[in-house]
């Protein structure tokens, strides 16, 4: 993951705040991609049109509330964090829209109209069975993660998802090393038993028992 040079970060936020469109510009063109990867990562069910919508609101949110970001952490690092939440919100929106009978659009479009930028996703070519077992163990482990809930489902979103460092989530989450540490070892644990309790149900159901 690329990573800034402190000072002109803080010298081009600084801009920010004082109201400079150019300098909103250059720190969108900076993490915008970025961003984008990261929320593609964190459901295997994402269209790029959800991923827009998400990285939008993500960015939103960094412009009504950049006075309250603390520049001893990364601005990436924060903007992950924001991005996570928003990505769970709308995740919950579209579950409590399928359950209303409502259905999500997927648009072929991958690009943003309005900023002409363009989300990367990580591209790969694997075998057709390889990227339905990908996926199946992608859909395991998203549904793991909702029911472990935080404060676990973020420190392990912002580990594996958004590959960050114990220090950069120390700084995020306002957390020690050794807090770090030992909550994402026990929340990887935990995470681990409900993988498991989860693929044994699904096996049970395909491979029913003899009555």
């Amino acid at each position: 993951m690329p990573v800034m040079n402190p000072a002109p970060e803080a010298n081009l936020i600084a801009r920010c705040r004082q109201g400079e469109a150019a300098a909103w510009d250059a720190l969108f063109d900076q993490h915008y991609v970025a961003a984008g990867r990261f929320v593609f990562q964190l459901s295997p069910d994402f269209s790029r049109e959800d991923v827009e919508e998400i990285c939008q609101e993500a960015f939103l949110s960094v412009i009504k509330n950049l006075e309250s970001f603390n520049l001893k952490s990364r601005f990436q690092t924060w903007l992950f964090r924001i991005a996570a939440n928003k990505a769970r919100d709308y995740r919950e929106r579209q579950h409590a829209a399928k359950r209303g009978g409502g259905q999500t659009v997927i648009s072929l479009h991958t690009e943003n109209p309005e900023s002409g930028l363009v989300i990367d996703p990580p591209s790969a070519s694997p075998a057709a069975d390889a990227v339905l077992m990908n996926a199946e163990r992608m859909a395991v482990l998203r549904q793991a993660l909702d029911q472990l809930g935080e404060p676990c489902q973020e420190i392990i979103e912002l580990r594996y998802f958004g590959d960050l460092s114990y220090e950069e989530i120390s700084q995020t989450l306002s957390l020690n090393l050794k807090t770090v540490s030992s909550r994402l070892s026990k929340c990887l644990d935990r995470l681990e038993e409900i993988a498991r309790a989860i693929y044994s149900r699904e096996e049970s159901s395909v491979f029913p028992s003899n009555p």
